[in-house]
């Protein structure tokens, strides 16, 4: 089926109480991991691309593969911008077919972050494409984006309803404890600040770095009005850890076939996995 738009999943998410995962592609192998691992639980899935990621793969190449598996899905599809920091690169996304954008906007003072969030609104909104914000500065490193964890800023509940009226944006990320790579310490969420944040909007709360995160803290934000979750870390550990598992079977093999193949699989089940977490199988 056609590329549907973030909004929509995310929409259909809050009406069920549920999350959805947001899972971040580099490759062919990533792609075709994530929609078999949707297919198998038949769960709405959003793929989303960072900066790196484009700039690795090329944005054509990336917009060809998710649009392509969308397709021949069975399950509804979301193309996600995650992280775009430049405005002519999300408005590049857009023109090229990504059906959801995110403008991140987190380093900058909250009045011209919301300026920049809300002419890409009004942009996006024009040819039916959806949009995501952050509010408050989440820990680790995201590609090209590194925030110490000295200088992380939690998302500051009193800003959030200005945010979200002045700009108009579809879904917002906040920062309440998660980072962004592999955690040195099981993360600390705080779940006061985020049930705050949910009393004062109505928009899908979107959490980055939920890698780590321990699931029973996933379902528990969920249950707070977290609808997106976002997984990159744990998806390239199970990369690393099929494709290592496959040379040591057999260390002279050269077919990058039988080396990615079980790196493919072994990403399926994690994403799967992930899926049961967060309670969207059955629901595409």
């Amino acid at each position: 089926m056609p590329l549907v738009t973030g909004k929509e999943i995310l929409a259909a998410a809050k009406k069920g109480n549920y999350g959805v995962g947001a899972f971040n592609c580099n490759n062919m192998e990533i792609v075709q991991a994530i929609v078999a691992a949707a297919e198998a639980e038949n769960s709405p899935v959003i793929i989303q691309a960072s900066q790196g990621a484009i700039k690795y793969a090329g944005l054509d190449y990336i917009v060809g593969l998710v649009t392509m598996a969308a397709e021949k899905a069975k399950i509804p599809v979301c193309l996600h911008l995650d992280h775009g920091t430049d405005f002519q690169q999300v408005i590049q996304c857009i023109a090229r077919g990504f059906s959801s954008v995110m403008f991140d906007g987190s380093k900058l003072p909250l009045e011209e972050n919301i300026a920049i969030t809300k002419k890409i609104v009004e942009i996006a909104a024009a040819v039916g494409v959806s949009t995501e914000a952050e509010l408050g500065k989440i820990a680790g490193t995201e590609d090209e984006i590194t925030v110490q964890d000295k200088d992380a800023m939690f998302t500051d509940p009193k800003d959030v309803q200005y945010f979200a009226e002045k700009s108009g944006v579809d879904s917002l990320a906040v920062a309440i404890g998660t980072a962004h790579g592999q955690y040195k310490f099981e993360p600390k969420l705080d779940f006061a600040r985020l049930d705050k944040i949910r009393s004062l909007v109505d928009i899908p709360i979107v959490m980055h770095g939920s890698s780590g995160v321990p699931d029973a803290d996933v379902q528990k934000a969920i249950s707070l009005g977290v609808r997106k979750i976002n997984i990159d870390t744990n998806i390239r550990e199970a990369f690393v850890r099929g494709l290592k598992g496959a040379m040591d079977k057999n260390p002279r093999e050269i077919d990058p076939r039988k080396l990615l193949g079980p790196a493919r699989e072994a990403m399926i089940a994690v994403v799967r996995e992930k899926i049961r977490v967060f309670g969207s199988s059955g629901k595409a």
